[in-house]
């Protein structure tokens, strides 16, 4: 397979380089003169600030002369004064001297030394307006010096940086458009590459799909030739078979062992192909796996070859082989040469494209990279004569299939063996056509130019090469996805904790879903075992079913009419025999292999829905009962809790109970007391009420007796 990678020439590189020195320079050039212009920028900053000052002495300078020119008024008005009172002074000189003199003699020498003091300060404000003047002049001279050499500076760095912009600016479009330019080509390149890896992940996977079939045709084919080994010349439950055959099916039943590699090490070479890999026969190195699997399924084949041809020559030992039995047993023997001698060429040729990934030398490689057109041309063209091959084996196969029904002695498993032989026969026809169809439709591909090479375009890639290509490629992807990679948004933390409740069901519906799936692939697979079961039982099935049916609707045809037509019954007993033998011969003639493999791949797929349908009903079912028995879980949690707490609650309740009887006990048996004490009291004192009534009654009696003597006696 080939793919296509970005190949930059030198001189563009070379560009490249003087176009980054170029823009070095250019920076460093740059920063100089903005620097310049800071510093200039700073300095006349600085002259703004001596002139703002010198503003300042200027202003207190007019106002020290401001105020001088007020002293020197006063000055002159106190020389007046002193001149007035001079005079005074003199004229009343002879009169002698009086208060009012001494007393202006001393304001006098109070104005003379105030004067002093005002003298004096204003000389030393004169000399610091001097010095600060001086002081002004000299900064603002060095100020106004250092901007002109700055400004001379920025006119040499300026005129610099014009000259290197003019003389460059050229060779800084074209580099520009030759960027362009090659961004574009890498884009095509880098999608026609992807394009063609994602070709050859799917050519694999093609190929793939047709080695799957090609295996299973051949355990097919390996399997019910050990079966009629067993069956023909000599059946194995009923007599032990020839030490011939007997080697023969030993060998046979280890065929598994040296087809079923060829499928896994087709299915390991598909996964070696990524997005992310480059997929040359230098850097295939799975296809060395898959040339040893079919180099020990060529040595299986050569193994038993031998056998095969001695065995045929056994069949026509019999006594019962006829001589076009023995014709076919022939051609069979030279169709089973021919065979093996084609996958002896397959097994070199696909030996020679799996060379490059064992080797590191460049000279070698190369010449096996010129060679590897040539090999994939011959490689399909021997996938042909493959086909060719078997096409013309499964025709003489069905001859001797059919001679052997017309035998006498032919058994009812040997003609379901030969049937099934026959079908394998047939898939494998139609795998090894798919395959080589597919090889030649696809050999532009499989013979076009890489796309891959070392720098300088001098040999081909080999492994480390590819290795450290695709390790600076992802390099250099990482490092661009890493200065382009946004921010990542971050869950605050009070959300966070809201959500808290949401991740803990949805880790434990995790965990539930993960136990279901891990059950479903057990049921899936436990399925499978049992659907390729049932497919080789159902194929078998069919087949009888469907030549049963056409025999006795053949007959019940054959028989209405003879029975139906005039003669005498011996002629139409032997009418009737005659075309039941006719009838049997046709029916066990082979069928429309098409017709029949479309049948077979109907009802599969047909059971494969309804599997996929129950499967699917299943796995809701389960899923809907899980979640159920989970619900009841919780809810016989919280009715467990429930119910302890109702027993507390009933102990409770029955503790009061208790206690409430031992108290009702208690209050009726003082109750009782006290109604028997009141009982018996309130006897006694009606007993008391009885002898005092009587008593009274005594009494009235008495009374009455004594009054009626009183009465008498008066």
């Amino acid at each position: 397979t080939g793919s296509h990678v970005l190949q930059i020439p030198y001189h563009t590189l070379g560009r490249k380089w003087i176009g980054i020195h170029l823009r070095a320079q250019n920076q460093v050039l740059k920063k100089g003169v903005v620097d310049e212009q800071a510093s200039s920028t700073s300095l006349k900053d600085q002259v703004k600030q001596r002139e703002q000052s010198l503003r300042k002495v200027e202003q207190e300078m007019d106002s020290l002369t401001f105020r001088n020119q007020q002293l020197a008024k006063r000055v002159e008005l106190l020389q007046e004064e002193l001149a007035a009172s001079e005079a005074k002074g003199k004229k009343s000189k002879n009169k002698g001297d009086s208060p009012s003199q001494q007393g202006l003699q001393q304001t006098q020498s109070v104005f003379d030394e105030d004067l002093q003091k005002k003298i004096q300060e204003n000389e030393r404000l004169h000399i610091q307006f001097y010095e600060a003047d001086e002081q002004h002049r000299q900064q603002e001279s060095q100020l106004k010096v250092q901007l002109e050499e700055l400004e001379r500076d920025h006119e040499q760095h300026q005129a610099i940086v014009d000259g290197l912009t003019s003389k460059y600016m050229d060779t800084i479009e074209r580099l520009q458009s030759d960027k362009a330019r090659l961004e574009v080509k890498s884009q095509t390149l880098e999608r026609e590459a992807k394009e063609c890896r994602l070709k050859a992940r799917d050519v694999a996977g093609q190929a793939l799909g047709f080695v799957q079939d090609i295996v299973a045709a051949l355990l097919n084919f390996h399997s019910y030739t050990e079966q009629r080994v067993h069956i023909y010349p000599l059946d194995s439950s009923i007599e032990p078979i020839s030490p011939l055959n007997q080697k023969f099916s030993q060998y046979l039943h280890e065929n598994a062992a040296y087809v079923r590699p060829l499928e896994e090490g087709l299915v390991q070479l598909h996964q070696s192909i990524t997005e992310d890999t480059v997929t040359v026969l230098e850097t295939v190195g799975k296809l060395k796996d898959f040339a040893d699997h079919f180099t020990s399924y060529t040595h299986f084949l050569q193994k038993i070859l031998p056998y095969q041809l001695k065995s045929l020559e056994e069949e026509c030992w019999t006594p019962l082989c006829t001589s076009s039995l023995t014709s076919k047993n022939q051609e069979l023997q030279s169709d089973m040469k021919r065979i093996t001698s084609l996958f002896d060429k397959l097994h070199s040729y696909i030996s020679l494209l799996a060379l490059p990934s064992e080797l590191t030398q460049i000279i070698e490689v190369r010449g096996l990279t010129a060679s590897s057109s040539a090999v994939f041309t011959q490689l399909a063209a021997c996938l042909h004569s493959l086909h060719d091959a078997v096409k013309e084996m499964s025709t003489h196969y069905s001859q001797k299939a059919g001679l052997e029904q017309e035998l006498s002695t032919i058994t009812q498993k040997l003609r379901t063996t030969n049937e099934c032989l026959l079908a394998s026969l047939g898939s494998l026809t139609s795998s090894t056509g798919k395959i080589a169809t597919f090889f030649s439709n696809n050999l532009d591909f499989f013979t076009s130019s890489t796309g891959y090479s070392p720098r300088g375009g001098a040999g081909a890639l080999n492994p480390l090469q590819a290795e450290s290509m695709l390790g600076n490629k992802k390099k250099a992807s990482d490092y661009m996805h890493a200065i382009r990679k946004p921010r990542p948004e971050t869950v605050p933390y009070r959300e966070a904790l809201l959500h808290r409740r949401v991740l803990t069901s949805s880790t434990e519906s995790r965990e539930g879903l993960t136990q279901q799936v891990v059950a479903s692939q057990e049921k899936i697979a436990r399925l499978e075992q049992e659907k390729e079961h049932w497919l080789l039982e159902a194929q078998l099935g069919r087949v009888r079913l469907e030549k049963e049916s056409q025999r006795i609707h053949d007959l019940e045809t054959q028989l209405s009419s003879a029975l139906g037509g005039g003669g005498s019954p011996a002629h139409s007993l032997g009418q009737i025999w005659d075309l039941a033998i006719v009838v049997l011969s046709v029916c066990l003639q082979v069928g429309d292999e098409e017709s029949r493999e479309q049948l077979i791949k109907t009802h599969y797929m047909a059971r494969v829905g309804e599997l996929t349908t129950q499967l699917q009903v299943s796995d809701s079912k389960a899923v809907n009962f899980h979640a159920e028995c989970r619900a009841l879980a919780k809810r016989l949690a919280i009715a467990e809790k429930s119910r302890e707490t109702l027993t507390e609650e009933i102990k409770l309740a029955n503790q009061n109970i208790t206690r409430l009887q031992d108290e009702l006990a208690t209050t009726k048996r003082s109750y009782k007391e006290q109604l028997s004490m009141m009982s018996d009291h309130l006897c006694s004192m009606n007993e008391t009420l009885s002898k005092q009534r009587e008593e009274i009654d005594t009494l009235k009696l008495g009374s009455k007796g004594n009054s009626k003597l009183l009465k008498k006696s008066r």
